[in-house]
C-alpha cells in the first residue's frame, strides 16, 4: 500500500490527505434539515447529516488528492449510527480509488492491538468466513505501550501489505509535556523516531517502509531532526493551515526525491465554505468551496520544491 500511496502522489502532484473530521457545525444547514426530517434529531439524523456532507466533499476532491483521513472521534461521538458513516465513508472512498488513513490511534498490550489491527487493518474469521471490519489501508498508532503494543500491527501490515503511522512527535501545543521530555540527554520524540526506523526495516516496500510516522508541521526544526533519524518512514505531517503550519514549515519533512510526507488539512478544507476567503461558494456550494481550498494548497505546497 505504501507503493500504491507513492504513485498516486506522483499522478497527482499533490503529497495531499483531506482530513474528513465532520463536526456538526461544519455540515451546513440545508444537509442538516434533511438528514432530521428523515431521521428526527437523532444520532441516526446526526451521523446522516455527516455522512451526506462526506460524500459531497469527497465528489469534489476525489481527483485531486491521492488520499483522507478520517477521524475516528468525529463518528464515535454519534454511537453506532456515527461508526456506520465512519465505515460507509471508508467504503465510499476506495470506491472513488482514494487510499484511506484511517485516524483512530490506537494501541495497547499485545492481544488488545491484535484485535485492534484485525478490525482496522486486517480480518477476522467468523465460522468458516473470513470477514474485515472497517478496512483502511493505513491507521495511526500510539506506541506508548512498547513494542508489544506495536507487533501485532507489524505482523498485520506484513500479511496485508498495509500500513501504519506511528505517533511520535505531535502538532498540539501540549505534546511536550511528555515528548519533549529528556532521557539520556535526548528528546523522547528522538526515542521513538530510532524505534519507528527500526520496526520499519522489517517492513520495507521498494524505497519507503509500511511503518510510518506522525509529525506536527508546527515543529519543523524537530520535524528536521526527525527526517534523519527515519529516512525510509513516510511522515504524516498534521497542523498545516488551521493549526499555524505553513509551507514554508514542511521542507524539512521531505527527502530530496520529492516524497517522504504527506501534509493533512481538515477543517482547513472540509470547512472552507466557512472561511471568507471562500464565502463567496456559499453553504449550497459547500463542496466546491472545499475543491477550491484544495487547489490552493496544492499551489501553496508546490513553492516547497
Amino acid at each position: 500500500m505504501i507503493q500504491k500511496l507513492i504513485e498516486k502522489i506522483r499522478a497527482t502532484g499533490a503529497p495531499v490527505v483531506v482530513g474528513l473530521d465532520p463536526k456538526l457545525a461544519f455540515v451546513p444547514e440545508h444537509i442538516q434539515k434533511k438528514a432530521y426530517e428523515q431521521y428526527g434529531e437523532t444520532l441516526e439524523g446526526a451521523a446522516e447529516a455527516i455522512w451526506q456532507f462526506n460524500k459531497e466533499i469527497v465528489d469534489a476532491v476525489y481527483d485531486l488528492i491521492p488520499a483522507v483521513k478520517p477521524q475516528v472521534a468525529m463518528y464515535e461521538q454519534f454511537g453506532v449510527p456515527g461508526m456506520l458513516a465512519y465505515k460507509k465513508t471508508i467504503d465510499y472512498c476506495h470506491q472513488k480509488g482514494l487510499i484511506v488513513i484511517g485516524d483512530v490511534k490506537r494501541g495497547d498490550i499485545g492481544s488488545t492491538s491484535a484485535a485492534y489491527a484485525d478490525g482496522h487493518l486486517g480480518s477476522v474469521q467468523v465460522g468458516n468466513t473470513i470477514c474485515r471490519g472497517f478496512d483502511e489501508d493505513f491507521i495511526t498508532v500510539n506506541p506508548y505501550l512498547g513494542s508489544d503494543g506495536i507487533e501485532p500491527f507489524l505482523n498485520v501490515c506484513r500479511a496485508e501489505k498495509k500500513g501504519v503511522f506511528i505517533l511520535v512527535k505531535t502538532s498540539n501545543p501540549s505534546s511536550g509535556e511528555f515528548q519533549d521530555r529528556l532521557i539520556d540527554g535526548r528528546p523522547l520524540y528522538e526515542w521513538v523516531g530510532e524505534k519507528v526506523a527500526a520496526w520499519g526495516e522489517s517492513c520495507m516496500g521498494e524505497d519507503y517502509s509500511y511503518v510510518g510516522a506522525v509529525v506536527g508541521a508546527t515543529y519543523p526544526q524537530m520535524g528536521k531532526v526527525l527526517r534523519k533519524i527515519m529516512p525510509k518512514a513516510f511522515i504524516l505531517v498534521p497542523g498545516y493551515g488551521a493549526q499555524g503550519g505553513t509551507a514554508a514549515d514542511l521542507a524539512p519533512y521531505f527527502n530530496e526525491d520529492g516524497l517522504g510526507a504527506i501534509v493533512n488539512s481538515s477543517r482547513g478544507i472540509i470547512a472552507a465554505w466557512k472561511q471568507e476567503k471562500y464565502a463567496r461558494f456559499g453553504a449550497e456550494h459547500f463542496a466546491e468551496a472545499s475543491r477550491a481550498a484544495v487547489l490552493d494548497m496544492i499551489e501553496d505546497l508546490k513553492t516547497i520544491f
